[in-house]
């Protein structure tokens, strides 16, 4: 499958790859950086402000006739439920954020594998369409949480996107492969791992795929290290937020880091995410998944 033809492109940024394109389905309040001072008992208090940002998401997706994979938390799920059957109607693909979007290290096995099932046979209801994707809260599938993909393998999901292979204050696995591969867990079961978009500075891995290094880097860079994935056989994840699209959300008691890592340029998020539709052919994490289960991928033991 080849990029579309667009008349805007011509930087040469564009390649014939089919790249994956996900959403992570939060709302504002609940990510984790403001989880200190933002209860989850107090959720219901803020203002849901998610429904516009998704609907326009979609209507940006429907008009570049692209398909995306929406990572939906259930907790959002449980009311919204119209944003996932639209969601699933227009053809793109439903995958779970868990239930809760508390950290794997908070919740244990048996706490990811009751959020794995009780989301699962939600956003399926909703859907009418088998959800065999995860992505677990802020990244937080580490070596110390590898028993993830232990339970991720035993609950029948056929792929995982939750490895990010940087360094981090949150999360990050520095020396698990940048592409697609195959995540061992102690017990040695495996699972497809599909790690966001990164760049190579100096021998590091620096994030680039989404969220706040999408909103903080240029377009062009992003669109360089998209083309550079392309080049080495390896499909681009990108991954956003729907808030990410909504610049005009209330201000969230946190500190003064974690509110600029939340709010740097919330105003550019939709030209940028604009300027990668234009440019680049995107797909649903589970097509690509499918395809790449046919290849010989790397196995990274986690365990």
């Amino acid at each position: 499958m080849r990029e579309r033809p667009d008349s805007e492109a011509g930087d040469g940024t564009a390649d014939g790859c089919v790249h994956m394109l996900s959403f992570d389905v939060e709302e504002y309040f609940q990510v984790e950086a403001a989880a200190a001072r933002v209860s989850a008992d107090d959720w219901t208090r803020y203002e849901s402000r998610i429904r516009p940002c998704v609907e326009r998401i979609l209507e940006l997706l429907n008009g570049h006739r692209t398909q995306a994979t929406f990572v939906v938390l259930g907790w959002v799920a449980r009311r919204c439920g119209e944003l996932v059957r639209s969601s699933a109607d227009q053809g793109h693909e439903i995958a779970s954020h868990g239930m809760t979007h508390r950290m794997l290290q908070r919740i244990g096995p048996e706490g990811l594998r009751a959020e794995l099932r009780d989301s699962r046979r939600l956003l399926e209801d909703l859907s009418g369409r088998p959800v065999g994707g995860f992505r677990a809260p802020t990244f937080s599938l580490t070596r110390r949480t590898a028993w993830g993909i232990d339970v991720l393998a035993d609950c029948g999901y056929s792929y995982d996107s939750s490895v990010y292979p940087v360094r981090h204050d949150r999360y990050g696995v520095p020396g698990a492969p940048r592409w697609a591969h195959w995540a061992v867990g102690p017990s040695g079961r495996a699972m497809i791992e599909l790690p966001p978009l990164t760049t190579r500075v100096l021998r590091t891995n620096v994030p680039i795929g989404g969220g706040g290094y999408l909103r903080l880097l240029p377009a062009r860079l992003v669109g360089r290290a998209v083309s550079a994935a392309c080049r080495k056989g390896h499909p681009a994840m990108i991954y956003l937020h729907p808030w990410e699209l909504d610049p005009g959300q209330p201000v969230l008691p946190m500190g003064r880091l974690s509110r600029w890592r939340h709010r740097v340029n919330l105003a550019r998020t939709e030209r940028k995410l604009t300027w990668l539709l234009r440019r680049f052919a995107f797909g649903t994490a589970d097509s690509v998944a499918a395809g790449l289960r046919r290849q010989s991928l790397p196995r990274f033991s986690y365990g």
